[in-house]
């Protein structure tokens, strides 16, 4: 982050700067122009308010973007992200997340919550006669560097930040964040205290946990207070971010989040109706309550600075109108909850019969054409059209799938499907389809094809492969089989390719794995469809952005996230490294349970799948499955042992659930934490060799070693804890 002292030098610095903009991901032109729009702007010009309401996104990423645009960031303590107290029972032995009563008023500032409380601060605001200072009902305020250290004095760098600010001690033990239940408790009853939570408490367990050895003694009471005392109705720390989470997504919190961000962000947030909400803070805490550069007093100045420091600042004002409601979920989608019949929703067979070793479903409706990439073990591979208007129906299904299959396999001209066949691979296609639809070169004869040989662009435009025997992967044009790009970066054959999360149009990180036991980081650049050099130039050499090292075996099974600047490697003798995407080493992960009983050697690493909230799944060799949190904690005891031999396994958007699919042809839907088998497909003729999920979650497509794509209908809504009791009723 870069804080530069007024605006005409942040104008000059955007000149020289790339067309970076503030995020597509925000739907939002990668221009100069976006780089200096104002808050209100950001806002205005967004998709986000829209696709928040139509449930497009998380409640969670939504108020990420408001504060990120509100100018609230985690590289500044003093304007760090705002979220929600969300709960208000942390006392039960059992949390029933359907009752009301268990769920804070989100329509009332922290300090109104009681009838008690909110009369306090009225009357105060009433009985102010400070003529030189704005009347207020707060003198604290609910976000300040003094709290954002005290929810994570237990975890660097927090713990030293900490430190420094108590001239370097931790301070009483009573007032160190030590109890979710007196938290809550503190808020309700201490007229000092008005404070709203940070995100870290929604997606970090280890915040909970005390990992630096300091003694950090004990209460009044005799209760250390080294780890934070959870609710009853959480076992660990884990499990109190997954129900805390899920609490933030409940309908309970969707249907009123609304109105806490009027009183955060919105028209709520000062001014007359903030009066009227109990929402009045200290002057100093608004935007443009001061202009500090108008002050010649170097004393005064100093003075007024640090009160801002000590008040909190609140939030740029978004809006001055009401924010629309979330739509409810039977708005936005009132068939919802009528099941659907028939898993399978559609077969479809290639004349090769090659194995479908991969399968990108690039089906986002906003692309001109939407797009599902296939590619066969015989390095043909298919653009094929995909239909997102198409909606399930309910059918009868048969009763043996052999005859569902057969009766499903797909007419090239079939209407009704969601997936039409490349015209170029179609039965009966008189035309030479091979030379437009074959990725070149054999692969090295050492090498046993599999998904993670090939990435591709969400657009289509491009497909990346790697296997060449001379120690290059490629950058392939889709459209006519052309090889763009040539990249060398490793002294041995490339074994596997990831790609990091990527949005329409917007640059994405590479990784490629080799023999020569190192993985190397790249950036593809969007606009020129190619790996980028140093400069991200036309015609410029690739140059590697980082070169990771550590492992001493070939590298097999790789995951990489722009958004959190990490990149998780496995090899062939079940080692698993965590780097930055600067390429510091940040930690080694450990399956314990998988080197007792006698093992000498872990299997090799097969595939490493990451969620938002970066707990990890690592699947070793084709049997076990284990999963970690980001510090390398393992969070399943022992790791889980499938009953069937795992070829391939995908997440879905959410990070709840892991889609795996198996030797049997089999294709299975496990939940993440816990892990735990939630539902088996009908089983196929032949291995599952792939799978992916389409773009709305709707769909479960997986590639056969028979040369079939098989598509089924799937509803992860079945499995989420707010809705199953509904489906279970039908």
């Amino acid at each position: 982050m870069f804080a530069f002292p007024d605006q005409e030098t942040v104008k000059k610095v955007v000149e020289n700067l790339p067309r970076v903009g503030v995020g597509v991901k925000y739907g939002l032109p990668q221009s100069r122009k976006t780089s200096l729009m104002s808050p209100r702007q950001l806002f205005k010009h967004s998709d986000m308010p829209q696709k928040w309401q139509r449930r497009e996104i998380t409640n969670f990423d939504y108020l990420m973007f408001l504060n990120t645009i509100a100018g609230r960031t985690y590289n500044d303590l003093n304007q760090y992200p705002i979220f929600p107290w969300v709960l208000a029972n942390y006392s039960s032995e059992k949390l029933d997340l359907g009752e009301a009563s268990n769920f804070r008023d989100l329509s009332k500032p922290i300090g109104a919550l009681s009838e008690n409380r909110r009369k306090y601060f009225q009357d105060r605001f009433n009985s102010w006669e400070d003529e030189s200072i704005p009347p207020f009902h707060y003198g604290t305020h609910y976000s300040t560097q003094a709290f954002t250290l005290n929810w994570l004095f237990r975890v660097e760098p927090f713990t030293t930040y900490f430190l420094n600010l108590q001239s370097g001690k931790f301070d009483h033990s009573d007032r160190l964040f030590h109890s979710l239940s007196d938290a809550w408790e503190h808020c309700q009853r201490d007229t000092h205290d008005v404070k709203e939570l940070i995100p870290e408490l929604f997606y970090m367990p280890e915040m909970f946990y005390n990992s630096n050895g300091f003694d950090l003694g004990k209460r009044d009471d005799g209760i250390p207070v080294n780890n934070v005392v959870l609710p009853p109705w959480a076992s660990t720390p884990e499990e109190f971010v997954l129900i805390h989470r899920q609490a933030l997504e409940s309908d309970l919190v969707s249907c009123q989040l609304n109105q806490w961000i009027d009183l955060i962000f919105g028209y709520k947030q000062r001014g007359p109706e903030a009066v009227r909400a109990t929402n009045v803070f200290y002057y100093l805490t608004y935007e443009g309550s001061t202009n500090l550069n108008a002050i010649e007093n170097p004393q005064l100045k100093e003075g007024l600075q640090q009160q801002i420091l000590n008040f909190g600042q609140t939030p740029v004002q978004l809006m001055t109108d009401p924010h629309p409601p979330r739509h409810s979920i039977m708005t936005i989608s009132p068939l919802m909850f009528q099941p659907c019949n028939d898993d399978l929703c559609m077969l479809m067979k290639f004349i090769s019969n090659s194995a479908i070793v991969h399968i990108s479903a690039n089906t986002y409706p906003q692309v001109t054409q939407p797009t599902v990439i296939s590619i066969s073990q015989n390095l043909v591979f298919a653009l094929n059209k995909w239909n997102n208007s198409y909606t399930q129906v309910s059918s009868q299904a048969s009763s043996a799938l052999g005859s569902s299959l057969a009766d499903k396999n797909l007419d090239p001209n079939h209407a009704e499907l969601p997936m039409t066949v490349d015209p170029l691979l179609a039965v009966g296609n008189p035309s030479q389809p091979l030379p437009k639809r074959h990725l070149g070169d054999a692969f090295d004869q050492r090498l046993h094809i599999t998904w993670s040989n090939f990435v591709t662009t969400v657009d289509s435009k491009s497909i990346i492969a790697c296997g060449y025997p001379d120690y290059s992967f490629r950058v392939i044009d889709a459209e006519n089989a052309s090889v763009r790009q040539v990249v060398y970066g490793h002294g041995d054959v490339v074994t596997c390719l990831a790609r990091s999360e990527a949005s329409l149009y917007a640059d994405f990180y590479v990784a490629s794995g080799s023999l020569d036991c190192t993985v190397v980081l790249w950036h593809f650049s969007s606009q020129n469809q190619a790996i980028a050099g140093e400069y991200n130039m036309i015609g410029e050499t690739p140059a590697p952005r980082a070169i990771l090292t550590g492992h001493d075996a070939e590298i097999t099974a790789i995951c990489v996230s722009a958004e959190h600047g990490v990149v998780i490697s496995g090899s062939k003798d079940g080692t698993v490294l965590m780097h930055t995407t600067q390429g510091d080493l940040l930690r080694r992960i450990v399956c314990a349970d998988l080197t007792k009983h006698g093992r000498t050697t872990l299997p090799s690493v097969t595939n490493i799948l990451m969620n938002r909230d970066c707990n990890l799944a690592v699947f070793y060799g084709h049997e076990f499955v284990a999963t970690f949190t980001s510090t390398g904690r393992q969070l399943n005891r022992p790791a889980h042992k499938s009953i069937e031999k795992v070829l391939c396994a995908t997440m879905s958007r959410c990070g709840e659930y892991l889609v795996v699919g198996t030797e049997n042809g089999r294709i299975s839907i496990v939940r993440l934490f816990p892990l735990q088998m939630l539902y088996t497909f009908p089983q196929t003729d032949s291995p599952t060799r792939c799978v992916a999920i389409s773009t709305n979650q709707r769909f479960i497509l997986g590639g056969l070693e028979s040369g079939a794509i098989v598509v089924f209908n799937v509803d992860f809504n079945k499995w989420h804890f707010e809705y199953k009791q509904r489906y279970s009723h039908r």
